[in-house]
C-alpha cells in the first residue's frame, strides 16, 4: 500500500513530501504566493514513460514534462507538454504520449477518487 506524508510550515505554502525513501516538494501557484511547483503529475508521467521505454528497449535518453494548471474554483484544466530526448520514431513518440494519458496520477485526476478524512490528536 502506498503511503505519503506532507509537512507544511509558514514558508509560502511550500510542502515537503516524503513517500518511502523519496523526498518531494510542492506548493501553490505564484498567484497565491507559492513558487508554482506541480510535482506529482510531472514525476508520475516521467517515471512511467521512462519505465515503459526501458521495458521496450527504446532509445529514450530523457523525458521533460511541463505541466500548467489554470482555473478557478471547482473548474480547472491541466496542460501537459512532453519533450523526448532520444532517437525515437513517430510511432514510439505517439505511443509514449498515449501512455502518458494513462499514468496512475493522470487517471486519478481524470476520474477522481473517494477520500476519507480523519482528524487525530
Amino acid at each position: 500500500m502506498a503511503h505519503a506524508k506532507a509537512i507544511i510550515g509558514t514558508t509560502n505554502y511550500a510542502v515537503a513530501i516524503t513517500t518511502g525513501h523519496h523526498q518531494l516538494n510542492a506548493d501553490e501557484g505564484s498567484a497565491l504566493g507559492g513558487k508554482d511547483t506541480c510535482s506529482a503529475l510531472c514525476a508520475c508521467t516521467a517515471i512511467t514513460l521512462r519505465m515503459d521505454a526501458e521495458r521496450k528497449a527504446w532509445p529514450l535518453r530523457g523525458v521533460q514534462v511541463d505541466v500548467h494548471f489554470s482555473g478557478t474554483g471547482k473548474e480547472g484544466a491541466i496542460a501537459r507538454v512532453l519533450k523526448f530526448d532520444g532517437d525515437l520514431g513517430e510511432d514510439q513518440r505517439a505511443r509514449l504520449a498515449d501512455i502518458a494519458e494513462r499514468t496512475p496520477v493522470t487517471l486519478t485526476l481524470k476520474h477522481g477518487v473517494a477520500i476519507t478524512t480523519t482528524v487525530t490528536a
